[in-house]
């Protein structure tokens, strides 16, 4: 795999950076679109054709170091890859490491909030999504795609944004005040800050590349008409990155199309962005 954003050797070593890209080609659990496990691979191959200069904050982060590991390729079980990616975090977090995590499934993510949970108090999951995920089981499984919050909220708050597909049984396990479905957020402001107040001091963000509408990044497994716009994303995610302690965040269910190469390009993109305001403090 490539080396994210084509970083030159000196700023790409282990011992010298401050942000750790970790892939995770995993798919098992998809249950529509398969695919999501060529994900990290083509997102970092469209990583080098991004700018290192940040026109809005007028900033190079790359210069911070950004070293890209080796994947996690796990694919036993669903129970061993969470493990697995667990175990990489918070190897990551003990060398005080910013851990970046590229899906991948959902899946990914249980392990990575396992992690960030177990070394941070007062810790919110803040995740970017179409559908809320709060299944405790699906087809079988509590670690499927479709479980990722369900796990999430046994460990800590939860905030989800951007929601707009959920089932029947998924109703009464989400607190009514910290989620933002998309048809009440889409074109406005106003629920912005009270998204905001809903975190605590650490927050871990997960995203789901279906938060997008699909108009503008239709290349991932389970696509919903209705989403967010990339601009409404950043506003927001840059306002969280600036009250609170990100401590890591992931991009999940990049399913990429050889005929479609922009939604690769907007992933890579968009986890610049959020290093760069992570770097801004």
């Amino acid at each position: 795999m490539e080396r994210f954003a084509g970083v030159p050797e000196e700023y790409s070593s282990y011992e010298k950076a401050k942000i750790v890209v970790l892939p995770v080609p995993y798919d098992a659990t998809s249950t529509w679109v398969k695919g999501a496990d060529k994900g990290p691979g083509a997102l970092l191959d469209a990583s080098v054709a991004l700018e290192w200069y940040d026109i809005e904050t007028e900033t190079q982060v790359y210069k911070q170091g950004i070293f890209t590991a080796q994947p996690v390729l796990e694919n036993t079980t669903p129970e061993e890859l969470c493990h697995a990616v667990e175990n990489r975090l918070k190897g990551l977090f003990q060398d005080n490491k910013f851990p970046v995590t590229i899906g991948g499934n959902h899946t990914v993510s249980i392990g990575a909030i396992r992690a960030a949970a177990s070394q941070y108090e007062d810790l919110t999951v803040l995740q970017l999504d179409a559908h809320s995920d709060l299944r405790p089981v699906y087809e079988g499984s509590v670690l499927n795609h479709a479980c990722v919050m369900y796990q999430a909220s046994q460990l800590c708050p939860i905030t989800q944004v951007g929601i707009r597909s959920m089932c029947e049984e998924e109703l009464g396990l989400f607190k009514k005040d910290r989620i933002f479905y998309a048809h009440n957020i889409v074109g406005k402001k106003d629920w912005q800050e009270k998204a905001l107040k809903t975190l605590s001091k650490n927050v871990y963000v997960t995203i789901d590349l279906d938060v997008f509408d699909p108009s503008v990044l239709p290349s991932t497994g389970t696509p919903e008409p209705g989403g967010l716009s990339y601009y409404e994303v950043l506003y927001f995610l840059r306002s969280v990155f600036a009250q609170y302690n990100v401590v890591g965040f992931d991009v999940v269910e990049l399913c990429p199309n050889e005929k479609e190469r922009a939604s690769d390009f907007l992933a890579a993109r968009l986890i610049y962005q959020l290093m760069t305001y992570q770097f801004l403090k």
